[in-house]
């Protein structure tokens, strides 16, 4: 077995082993360069790749390896600049915006921005199932998971996702329509058309889409006129098979001030979450990020980033920004003790102080209630849950009393209070939506 036949041997193998998004981010443009005796050389096409390939997915391809060949006992990887013409830039002040305003440049047929791609979408355990769901539909658009609903905090990566489809799609299936939104500019688009008396061909504009993108639907729920003609969009669309791709920041049971019908619609296909990135997958993003610009630091400056920043994809991308865009106007390369310096009020904000004021204004408006609603003795499912969920984080977050909270939700009984918080406590152990919106309330609580 010649060496090109043996990996495409090993990559028939490793096809089955991880999910197909994984496959086409870290084994494209990969190959054996050389089979001599016991020791094999991959070729990768770049530090990152190889980086990865060697510590996530090195065990697997020996194992393969040595599976087809059992005289393999060492394996070793290589950057292939073969073809790569690198030439050392020199940078001005005036170039500097292009480094910050990149992803302001988009298509203007599709609204998508050809910089999101799977390509530079890093793969992780708490986005896998999001983005393996994407690849899905960009390969078979219309005809798997219709809808696509992808939902996860601020920062998280949905935009790109979304977006990466898009460009997916509108690059293999040339001549199928794509069309991508943020729901305020879709919102804007129904009232102007309301407005100006041309909502029918506003909605026969929408029908010749073949791919319908939207992002944000949460901000669809209390406009009832908007949700009206979506939801005899989406079914037009639906029913000619037309891909319908939707985020929020929430799942859809979970957007309060939703019509019931839309959400039945939106359940109705494939629902994936995107949850918080793991240190590894974090200090993979910072790598990605910094091969795209060509720009590097040492390791112990993405590590401390990596472990300061654990939320929002978005803030490493920033704190990254930061530092490139200093390394190129002092044009020297940065240590650990200024990198500190630079992003200290990035990584080691004022923890900003809560109160129970706070937190009941917080959940009140994540849940779409009034303040009252919440504090009053409604025994509204709607209202009930969200309630439960305020008393938890006061025991949680502020370590209140049970008499306290009891006191601070209408008068009620302390024993009210604790099952409130024994009720979502095991709730929470098993139920990822809950889980993903106690998350999202405990960030805007820390960070509003």
């Amino acid at each position: 077995m010649d060496k090109e036949e043996l990996w495409q041997t090993v990559l028939a193998q490793i096809q089955f082993n991880i999910s197909k998004a994984s496959f086409s981010t870290w084994f494209k443009n990969t190959g054996i360069t050389s089979k001599k005796e016991d020791k094999v050389l991959i070729s990768v096409p770049n530090n990152f790749s190889k980086e990865w390939l060697e510590n996530k997915y090195g065990k697997l391809i020996f194992k393969i390896l040595h599976g087809l060949d059992n005289e393999i006992k060492e394996i070793n990887y290589i950057v292939n600049r073969s073809g790569l013409k690198i030439k050392k830039p020199s940078f001005s002040v005036k170039e500097i915006p292009q480094l910050e305003f990149e992803e302001f440049k988009v298509d203007k047929e599709t609204n998508l921005n050809p910089r999101y791609t799977f390509e530079s979408f890093v793969v992780g355990s708490f986005n896998e199932l999001a983005q393996a769901a994407a690849w899905a539909v960009s390969q078979k658009p219309g005809l798997v998971y219709n809808p696509l609903f992808v939902y996860g905090g601020v920062g998280l990566g949905k935009t790109h996702l979304l977006q990466a489809l898009g460009n997916e799609i509108s690059e293999n299936f040339s001549k199928k329509n794509v069309k991508y939104f943020p729901s305020e500019k879709f919102i804007s688009g129904v009232i102007n058309s309301i407005r100006n008396r041309t909502i029918e061909d506003f909605k026969e504009k929408l029908r010749q889409i073949d791919i319908l993108i939207i992002d944000d639907v949460q901000f669809l729920a209390g406009k009832e006129k908007t949700q009206e003609e979506f939801f005899h969009i989406f079914n037009s669309l639906y029913e000619k098979n037309k891909q319908i791709v939707l985020s929020s920041d929430r799942p859809p049971k979970a957007i309060s001030a939703l019509e019931e019908r839309l959400r039945s619609r939106f359940e109705g296909g494939m629902i994936a979450d995107i949850s918080l990135p793991d240190y590894e997958t974090r200090l993979a993003i910072l790598k990605t990020k910094s091969q795209e610009r060509k720009i590097f630091f040492s390791d112990e400056i993405y590590e401390y980033i990596a472990s300061n920043i654990q939320k929002n994809i978005r803030e490493l991308e920033g704190a990254l920004n930061r530092l490139m865009v200093y390394q190129k106007l002092q044009n020297h390369t940065l240590d650990l003790e200024s990198s500190k310096n630079l992003l200290k009020n990035i990584v080691s904000p004022p923890r900003r102080a809560i109160s129970p004021k706070k937190i009941i204004k917080i959940v009140a408006d994540f849940y779409e209630l009034k303040e009252k609603e919440l504090l009053a003795n409604s025994r509204k499912k709607e209202i009930v849950k969200p309630r439960q969920i305020a008393m938890y984080l006061f025991r949680k977050e502020l370590k209140s009393s049970f008499p306290f909270i009891g006191r601070r939700f209408g008068g009620k009984d302390h024993t009210t209070a604790i099952h409130a918080y024994n009720k979502i406590l095991k709730e929470v152990k098993n139920n990822e939506n809950l889980i993903g919106e106690i998350n999202e309330l405990k960030q805007r609580i820390y960070s509003v």
